[in-house]
C-alpha cells in the first residue's frame, strides 16, 4: 500500500472519529437490551454537577417574602412594587397587571358574607399526588378567608390522600380520562370537572372520614357541609346522607342530563359519613367542606402533560364550573413532556397543545381566574454525572411566555427551587427534599413549594388590602408604573427626609 493511501485511511479513520464525536449524544444510544456510548462532545459539555447551595437558595426565597421596611406607606409600596416586577419569586402577572386577582380577592373575601364557598381547582401531575402542595394552599387560604374541608374527591378513591379517608360499596365504576391501561373509558366525553366520573347504578354508598394523618393539616379536619355534583341521572335519583349517627337526609332529583348539585348543611363538624345512592347517575365528585370561605381541591393525574381538557364536554364542564363556585384554576404541568423533549420544534408543538388547554378553560370559565405553575426541575445521568434535561430552560421560558401571552399568570417553581440542577441538590439534602428519582419532591418537599406558592398570592392579597386602605388608584397607579432609574434617584433623594411619606400627600 502506498504511503498517500495509508495517510488517506488514517485521516479518514480520524474523520470519523471526530465526527461521531460531535454527534454522538451524551446518554448513548439504545440497541435492544445494551446501550452504547462514545467520548463524545456533548459529554464533554456537561462538565461537573451543579452544586446549588439548596439552603442559601431556601433562605434567600424566604426572605424574599418578608417585609424589610420601617413600616411607611412609601416603603410599604416600594415593596410591593420590587416584589411584583422584579422577584424571582413572584408570580409573574400578564402585562404586569397588578390588579390580576383583584376579582377573586374581593369573591373570597365576602364569601362569608355571601354565604358561599368559593373553589380552587388545582390541576397537576404527579407532584401533587396525595394532596400534596395543594393542602398547604388550601390551609392557608383557609386561614386567611374562611371556610375548611378536605375538597371535592371522586366517589371512588384511585389515590390515597394526606387530607381524608374514604371507601365505597355496591355498583360503582369509575371511568378517567387519565390513567393506566386498567382505567376505563367512556363511549362519550361527559368525564366533568375532574376529568373522571363514577356510574352508579341500583344501590351504592361512598363512606368518608375525617383524617387522621399526623401530617395532614388541621382545618382538612373540620367537615360539616357535604355536597355532591352529579349527572345524566334517572328520574326521582335519590342520594342519602348520615354522618355520625345523626338524622339522614334524603335529597331526590329529578331526571336531567346535565349537571345537578346537592348539598347538606350540617350543625357541627362530623368525623365520618356515608352517601348512600339509589338510581342511576354519573358522580362528577363528592364535596367535603366546612364554614363559607375558599377550598382548593385536588386533581391529580399521573403521567398527564395537561393536553387532555379539550376532550371534555364543554357544556358540562361550564355548567360544573358554575355550579361549584370554581374561582381559581391551578394548571401545573411540563414535568411528563420534559423527557422526550429534544428540540425547540417540539416545545413549539408542546405549546400549540397547552394553548388550546388554556383557551379552552378561558371558555369554560370566563369568571374563573387563571394560575399556570411551571415544572420543577428533573435530574437526568448522563455517563455518571447528575444534571437537568437539557430543555428545562427552554421549556420552562415556553410555557411562561404562553401563558403571559394568554392572559394567565404564571408561577417558576424551576427557578424557585434554584433552577438547572437543583433537584440533584434537593436529592442531597438533609432531610432529603428531592425522591431518589430525581423527578418527585419528597413530602418535606413538597410542602416547601406549597409555602412558597401561599406566600407569594398572600402577598398579592396584602397589596390589594392596601391598595383599598389608600383609596387613591390614580396614584398608585403611577408610583408602579416608574421605571427603575426614576426610582433609584427618588428613594437617593428621600435618604435625608424626616417624613418619608409626604412624597404622598403633596
Amino acid at each position: 500500500m502506498k504511503a498517500s493511501h495509508t495517510l488517506i485511511f488514517i485521516l479518514s479513520v480520524f474523520a470519523i472519529l471526530g465526527i461521531g464525536w460531535f454527534l454522538f449524544p451524551a446518554e448513548g444510544v439504545a440497541l435492544g437490551d445494551m446501550n452504547i456510548r462514545f467520548p463524545s462532545y456533548a459529554e464533554a459539555k456537561i462538565g461537573p454537577e451543579k452544586t446549588i447551595d439548596v439552603d442559601s437558595v431556601r433562605e434567600n426565597v424566604n426572605k424574599s417574602f418578608e417585609m424589610r421596611v420601617s413600616g411607611t406607606l412609601l416603603d410599604s409600596l416600594e415593596f410591593y412594587r420590587d416584589y411584583l416586577t422584579i422577584n424571582p419569586n413572584r408570580i409573574h402577572l400578564p402585562n404586569n397587571d397588578y390588579t390580576y386577582f383583584d376579582s377573586l380577592f374581593y369573591l373570597m373575601e365576602n364569601a362569608q358574607k355571601d354565604k358561599k364557598v368559593y373553589r380552587v381547582m388545582h390541576y397537576g401531575d404527579s407532584q401533587i399526588e396525595m394532596d400534596r402542595i395543594s393542602s398547604v394552599l388550601r390551609q392557608r387560604l383557609q386561614e386567611v378567608f374562611g371556610g375548611s374541608g378536605p375538597g371535592m374527591i371522586s366517589a371512588v378513591k384511585r389515590l390515597s390522600s394526606i387530607s381524608v379517608t374514604q371507601g365505597y360499596s355496591g355498583n360503582l365504576i369509575r371511568y378517567a380520562l387519565v390513567g393506566d391501561s386498567t382505567s376505563r373509558k367512556a363511549s362519550h366525553n361527559r368525564y366533568g370537572i375532574m376529568t373522571q366520573f363514577c356510574q352508579t347504578s341500583g344501590t351504592t354508598s361512598v363512606n368518608f372520614g375525617a383524617t387522621k394523618n399526623s401530617q395532614a393539616y388541621d382545618k382538612a379536619r373540620e367537615i360539616s357541609r357535604v355536597s355532591v355534583l352529579l349527572g345524566n341521572n334517572s328520574e326521582g335519583f335519590k342520594a342519602t346522607l348520615k354522618a355520625d349517627g345523626k338524622q339522614e337526609e334524603t335529597k331526590v332529583c329529578a331526571a336531567k342530563s346535565g349537571a345537578t348539585f346537592i348539598s347538606w348543611e350540617l350543625p357541627n363538624n362530623i368525623g365520618k359519613g356515608t352517601i348512600t345512592f339509589q338510581g342511576s347517575a354519573e358522580i362528577y365528585g363528592i364535596m367535603l367542606d366546612g364554614g363559607y370561605g375558599v377550598t382548593v381541591d385536588n386533581d391529580a393525574l399521573r403521567g398527564c402533560s395537561g393536553t387532555i381538557f379539550t376532550r371534555i364536554n364543554k357544556p358540562l364542564m361550564k355548567e360544573s364550573i358554575e355550579l361549584t363556585d370554581t374561582r381559581l384554576i391551578i394548571l401545573q404541568f411540563g414535568g411528563n413532556r420534559t423527557p422526550i423533549i429534544h428540540n425547540s420544534n417540539q416545545i413549539s408543538s408542546y405549546m400549540s397543545e397547552l394553548d388550546r388547554q388554556v383557551k379552552y378553560f378561558q371558555e369554560v370559565a370566563p369568571q374563573a381566574t387563571i394560575l399556570f405553575i411551571g415544572p420543577a426541575d428533573m435530574g437526568k445521568s448522563y455517563n455518571g454525572k447528575m444534571g437537568s434535561y437539557k430543555c428545562m430552560n427552554e421549556l420552562n421560558d415556553s410555557i411562561k411566555g404562553m401563558a403571559l401571552r394568554n392572559n394567565v399568570a404564571y408561577w417558576d417553581m424551576f427557578h424557585v427551587m434554584g433552577g438547572e440542577g437543583s433537584m440533584a441538590q434537593y436529592v442531597k439534602h438533609k432531610p432529603p427534599l428531592g425522591s431518589p428519582d430525581h423527578i418527585h419532591f419528597t413530602f418535606l418537599g413538597a410542602q416547601e413549594m406549597g409555602e412558597n406558592l401561599s406566600k407569594s398570592l398572600i402577598i398579592y392579597h396584602d397589596f390589594y388590602e392596601m391598595r383599598k386602605r389608600i383609596a387613591d388608584d390614580d396614584k398608585v397607579k403611577e408610583f408602579m408604573s416608574k421605571d427603575r432609574e426614576q426610582i433609584e434617584k427618588e428613594k437617593e433623594a428621600r435618604k435625608n427626609e424626616f417624613k418619608p411619606t409626604k412624597f404622598y400627600y403633596e
